[in-house]
């Protein structure tokens, strides 16, 4: 029995001690000698009287002057990263909102702290004052139900109401009516007053969100989730009093103009986000790719382009109605958009209908004239050679055009290949677990092999060759021309030893000139020997048993030596040896495995 009676006292006074340490936080977190300021008011709130789940946060602990209780260890606070930033609305595959990008929770737990001097004291606010001379006196005190703060020996002083910048002064004019000297008084506002503020409407998470009466509207919206973009007014949010209508909020002149109606919340207080009104989805070359909502069902184009701003390129202006259950298309001039009617409902697209007057070709190599050419649009090859300059040492019957939608056509046919072969090395089988490993070893090859590739950039060149019809060739803006000059070295590149530029010799092939450059390395394959024209064509230089390829070299040309695919899987040698062909082809360059 005395053991059992002295586990129940063990047990009932560790209960105590439990149940202490939280109650004497709250005292502390409750008030004190020194107050709380607006930042550790929104930390007890956050951790004690937070709503909503989503927007829940560890508890944080607030500034204390008396200490902590026995055996509460301070814990502190650790800001939570940031929510990322909103989708770029061109880039979005669902039409973005205007005025959706504010609710992203970023601002969600930043309220005002600093010195609001238009703000009104109201009851609950924290006020420290602070007496010195003849009397002394210093507290930190909740304004009573009355609006008062009561001081020894002057009683009872009404605060309500009084504008932040006028608290000292309306104080000090009291004391002076008791202490007329030799009292100094000081008096401010510690921390507004936790409030309370329901949020309903259209929002994603409507309910009840705890704050501090100094924070805005917006405050309070983005702990609710933010407008509902589906369903919510950006034009209208009501904020209600007692059943009766305190302010009506715009978040367009916020967006716009920078204009908000600064408002002071108190506890009980109701955010009403309206139903969204009439909207117009706006697309194509515009500044602001948005929905855009309107009081009224119809507008003219110029109020929507005043809100999308067109690029500076755009001209026209397409509107697509929806009438029943056919759809019209308009199109008209952005000029004449004062006189366009856009209706609730429908899809402006903005566009830029410009057709190229002349195109530009830049000039690169041996040449002694214009380095760019100006040149009206429908110019064809033979219009830029006759003002060509050629330098003495100009190859011109080697003429290079490279070209850039020929370079961003041969990078998607690369990338197709590349991707085939990745989803090849990635979705295979194997039988045993020998083969699954050896399987793993060579698609992490094939990957890094994918990767390298993907790196390189095609050059977009257009063969020109010796054919006749060459100078038709329909010349595009932004076309380069280079002309090289006359060359007397044969360059060997690729899987050789020693890659090099060697002197041309008439009575040498291919094979001859590899041997000059050192031989073929170990990863080389002969049987893939490429020559490379000054005029970007490519011929095949592989011998043919014993007989020497049928290919004459000529002063210039580069012979290309690709390297062996070593796979034992023929649709993935297959995929490799394609793919190295297309960067030789695209790139100049003999990428291996």
């Amino acid at each position: 029995m005395p053991i059992a009676r002295s586990l129940s006292c063990l047990l009932t006074a560790s209960a105590l001690a439990a149940a202490a340490v939280p109650a004497a936080a709250q005292n502390q977190l409750s008030g004190g000698p020194r107050g709380l300021t607006d930042s550790g008011t929104r930390r007890a709130l956050s951790a004690g009287a937070n709503t909503d789940p989503s927007q829940a946060t560890a508890p944080l602990v607030a500034p204390q002057a008396g200490g902590l209780p026995p055996g509460l260890v301070p814990t502190p606070g650790v800001a939570a990263p940031l929510p990322p930033l909103p989708v770029d609305p061109s880039q979005s595959p669902v039409p973005v909102m205007f005025g959706q990008q504010m609710f992203s929770g970023r601002f969600a737990n930043q309220g005002f702290s600093g010195f609001n001097p238009e703000y009104q004291i109201a009851v609950g606010d924290r006020v420290t004052v602070r007496m010195w001379g003849g009397f002394s006196y210093e507290a930190t005190q909740a304004v009573d139900a009355q609006g008062n703060l009561f001081i020894p020996n002057v009683g009872p002083i009404t605060v309500l109401g009084v504008r932040n910048a006028d608290l000292n002064a309306q104080v000090e004019v009291q004391v002076k009516r008791t202490f007329r000297s030799s009292v100094g008084v000081y008096a401010t506002l510690e921390a507004a007053q936790p409030v309370k503020v329901y949020v309903t409407g259209f929002v994603r998470a409507p309910g009840l969100y705890g704050g501090l009466s100094s924070d805005s509207v917006l405050y309070y919206l983005d702990r609710a989730g933010g407008i509902d973009p589906a369903r919510g007014s950006f034009l209208e949010v009501d904020v209600m009093r007692g059943g009766k209508m305190r302010a009506k909020v715009n978040l367009y002149s916020f967006l716009l103009d920078g204009r908000i109606e600064p408002m002071q919340l108190q506890d009980g207080d109701t955010v009403v986000v309206t139903p969204r009104r009439h909207t117009v989805q706006v697309s194509g070359d515009a500044l602001n790719p948005y929905v855009f909502e309107f009081s009224r069902a119809e507008v003219t184009g110029a109020e929507l382009l005043a809100l999308a701003r067109p690029r500076p390129s755009a001209t026209h202006m397409s509107v697509v109605r929806k009438i029943g259950a056919q759809l019209r298309s308009e199109y008209y001039p952005l000029s004449e958009a004062a006189s366009v009617r856009i209706q609730d409902g429908d899809e402006v697209t903005i566009t830029a209908d410009k057709y190229p007057g002349t195109i530009l070709v830049r000039i690169e190599g041996a040449n002694l004239g214009e380095r760019s050419l100006v040149l009206p649009y429908g110019s064809r090859l033979k219009d830029a050679i006759a003002r060509l300059k050629p330098a003495p040492q100009a190859n011109v019957e080697a003429l290079q055009l490279f070209r850039k939608s020929v370079a961003l056509r041969q990078k998607e046919l690369l990338d197709g290949s590349l991707r085939s072969l990745e989803t090849y090395a990635l979705t295979g089988r194997s039988a045993t677990s020998e083969e699954a490993a050896l399987r793993q070893k060579e698609g992490d090859q094939i990957l890094q092999f994918i990767d390298r590739a993907r790196g390189i950039q095609p050059r977009g060149q257009v063969v020109l060759g010796q054919v006749d019809g060459a100078g038709e060739t329909l010349l595009e803006d932004g076309d380069i021309l280079r002309v090289p000059e006359r060359s007397n070295v044969v360059l060997v590149s690729g899987e050789v030893m020693m890659p090099n530029a060697l002197v041309y010799d008439a009575q040498a092939d291919a094979e001859t000139y590899v041997r000059r450059a050192g031989g073929y390395t170990q990863a080389a394959d002969d049987a893939r020997v490429l020559v490379v024209r000054q005029d970007g064509s490519i011929a095949d230089a592989t011998r043919v048993g014993d007989k020497p390829a049928a290919t004459a070299l000529r002063p210039g040309d580069e012979i290309l030596v690709l390297p062996k695919v070593q796979t034992k899987n023929v649709e993935v040698a297959r995929g490799i040896t394609q793919i190295v062909y297309q960067i030789a082809v695209a790139a100049r360059i003999a990428l291996g495995l």
